[in-house]
This record gives C-alpha cells, sequence and structure tokens, in this order.
C-alpha cells in the first residue's frame, strides 16, 4: 500500500470491528501471526510491517512520529474511522503518538511489553546497534537481542520460539532496522493516555526491556488501566506467551 509517499506491507483479514496491530523493533506483522489468526474469526485486523521493517522498503525520515502518521494513514486508506490498537515494544510508543495526535481513530489500546522513552544509555545504545548493523549486518545483532529479550525459561522450553526471533531479526534490511533503532534512539514520551481510552498493558516478569514497573507507571497514570503480568516470559511477548496473550485480548476486545 502506498501511503505517505513509501510502500508499506499491509495483511488485512477478517471482518467486524477494526484491530490494528503494531509491531515493535527488528519485529514484523508476522509477529502477531498467532494472535490475528484467532482475532480475524471477530474483527478485521490489521497487520502492517513499519517503514524499514520486514517486508516495507527502507524510507527516509522514520520516527516515532513518522510511523503513527502511516498508521493513521492506513486507517483511512481502508476507510476505518477508529480501531482498537495493539502495539509491542517500540510499537507502544508508536501507538501511543497515534492516540494523541489522532484521537478520534484509536478506541481502545492494548500495550504489549510497554517501554519508556529511552534514557541516555538506552539512546546510545541503539545508536551504537545501529552503526554495528551498518557494518556487520543483522548477523551481529541477532544472537544479542535472543539472549537479552528472551526470558531464560523460553529459550530452555520454547527453543522454536528463539529461532523465530532470530528469523525475524536476520531477515531484516540491515539499513532498515539501523533507522528504526535511531528512531528509538530519537523517542520522546508521547504523553499522558486519555483515562476514557479502555487501557491493557500485558509484560513479562522476566521483561527487561519492557518491564513490569513500566506498565505499572503506566497503568496508575491512567486510573483505570487492566495490567496483566505473565510469569516466565521476557520481552517478545505475543511469541513467548501465545496462547495467554491471544486469551487476553480477546477478552479485552
Amino acid at each position: 500500500m502506498d501511503v505517505n509517499g513509501k510502500e508499506l506491507a499491509v495483511e488485512v483479514d477478517g471482518e467486524g470491528p477494526a484491530v490494528l496491530l503494531v509491531h515493535g523493533l527488528g519485529g514484523t506483522s508476522n509477529f502477531y501471526q498467532v494472535q490475528a489468526d484467532a482475532l480475524a474469526e471477530r474483527f478485521r485486523v490489521i497487520r502492517v510491517d513499519s517503514a524499514g521493517a520486514g517486508r516495507s522498503p527502507v524510507a527516509d525520515g522514520i520516527s516515532i512520529t513518522s510511523h503513527a502518521d502511516d498508521l493513521a494513514a492506513v486507517l483511512d486508506a481502508l476507510g476505518v474511522e477508529s480501531a482498537a490498537v495493539v502495539g509491542h515494544s517500540m510499537g507502544t510508543l508508536v501507538v501511543r503518538d497515534l492516540a494523541t495526535r489522532y484521537p478520534g481513530k484509536v478506541s481502545a489500546m492494548a500495550l504489549l511489553g510497554a517501554v519508556r522513552e529511552p534514557a541516555e544509555a538506552g539512546r546510545q545504545a541503539q545508536r551504537d546497534r545501529a552503526a554495528v548493523l551498518r557494518e556487520k549486518g543483522t548477523a551481529a545483532v541477532a544472537p544479542g537481542v535472543v539472549a537479552n529479550a528472551l526470558s531464560e525459561t523460553t529459550r530452555r522450553d520454547k527453543p522454536e520460539v528463539a529461532a523465530f526471533v532470530r528469523e525475524l531479526v536476520m531477515r531484516q534490511d540491515a539499513e532498515g532496522y539501523a533507522r528504526n533503532c535511531e528512531a528509538l534512539a530519537t523517542a520522546t514520551d508521547p504523553g499522558p493516555i486519555a483515562p476514557t481510552l479502555p487501557l491493557l498493558l500485558v509484560t513479562g516478569t522476566d521483561d527487561k526491556v519492557g518491564p513490569p514497573e513500566a506498565s505499572h507507571e503506566l497503568a496508575a497514570a491512567h486510573g483505570d488501566a487492566s495490567v496483566e503480568i505473565v510469569q516466565g516470559i521476557g520481552h517478545w511477548t505475543a511469541l513467548e506467551a501465545a496462547r495467554p496473550v491471544t486469551e487476553l485480548l480477546l477478552k479485552f476486545l
């Protein structure tokens, strides 16, 4: 789909109220395959590979706000006035920005592994990763993503999940991945989530990227959010706890 002067890979399945699924850094729309299959039985499920990720080509000016602008344009192109949105990792910043600047387009929000605005050390880590990607390619960063973002329990008991995460990272365009790392490095907090917006937060006990305290902070600021902490999983929430996350989303939506 051609939106905002760039080509984005977009998948639409099912019929009913719209649900927009937004992946995080290093991911693609396939991150949500299990959830998309289940949701499509009741909803119109929209998945987008963000600019520079997955099947969407590299683009100039990639940022949190540009991703949110692209999502708004995708909804417009599909004739969707508003959708429930689900974001993961960096995608939680994107969907929060979408809800802040396009409030009429978001009817409910679910955040998986919600992340904060990066601290300076985190910003530098993303800039360093971008440099490694440009110099050595995705093979140089994939082992670290698997080791640091998945829980020890997942790596031990679900090696197929670790293999899939490695494949997601390895299949990224190195320059596109680098530009998205730089987008995260410059990210700022999108602001408070409207208290009238239904909000679900899900993360893992072992998530070091989007730790439980980050979700609890967002919930406390919101005032009426549901927080679910899944035992034994890390940051790749929808993969490490595919069935529980699917059930939580179906119940919430």
